[in-house]
């Protein structure tokens, strides 16, 4: 059923259709995708093993972000792919920040329209999905913010189709660290947050018109 959903959500995206995932929304729907006829799925969840070379079987042209990773499989560990930031890298708060990219709205209108920000330098956060690698992401993939000391991009972008999609890892962009069962974030505190105006920026990008261009 799961899969039949990633499948249908490709399909709105390939027909015009504009996505916008953040966290583990992110890499966990562009696994399903390339394992659209694998079993990765271990058995204390649907009571059958994992397909043997599973790893071998994964179809990352079938996806839209994301290729050449290795999967994390273990039931107990809350991680998915190698994707993510690795969780045995340790860096303060303080020191964790990516840079937004700059665009030519003249050429790069859509970029430019996700990307606008009065701040090019954003905090970082925290998530079930923190940052993504990039030796991981498909060159067709569009960087529009990273942590280059890292080598991790956190906010990409790309098409499919006639529709198009952006990724953000991380959780809340201003709650560095959130654990389950804490209070929710109140927006009206951060009226001027920039890590809250990127996913702006995306909740109004599909109201924008594209105007012809002249030759």
């Amino acid at each position: 059923m799961k899969q039949k959903i990633a499948e249908k959500i490709k399909a709105f995206i390939y027909n015009g259709g504009f996505l916008f995932a953040m966290c583990s929304a992110t890499d966990t729907y562009d696994i399903a995708l390339a394992a659209h006829q694998t079993d990765i799925c271990h058995e204390v969840f649907d009571g059958d093993p994992i397909e043997s070379d599973f790893d071998k079987k994964l179809n990352f042209d079938n996806a839209l972000a994301f290729q050449n990773y290795q999967l994390v499989l273990n039931p107990y560990e809350y991680e998915h792919s190698s994707i993510d930031r690795p969780k045995g890298y340790q860096i303060s708060e303080d020191e964790d920040f990516f840079l937004l990219f700059e665009f030519s709205a003249k050429w790069d209108q859509i970029p430019t329209i996700l990307t606008q920000n009065h701040s090019r330098i954003i905090k970082g956060f925290m998530g079930q999905t923190t940052g993504f690698q990039k030796q991981y992401i498909k060159s067709n993939s569009l960087i529009l913010g990273e942590n280059a000391a890292l080598q991790e991009a956190r906010y990409i972008h790309g098409t499919l189709g006639k529709g198009m999609w952006s990724f953000y890892s991380g959780h809340d962009p201003e709650d560095y660290q959130h654990f389950v069962y804490e209070p929710k974030t109140e927006l009206s505190e951060y009226p001027n947050s920039p890590g809250y105006r990127i996913i702006l920026n995306n909740i109004l990008f599909p109201a924008a018109k594209r105007k012809k261009q002249k030759t």
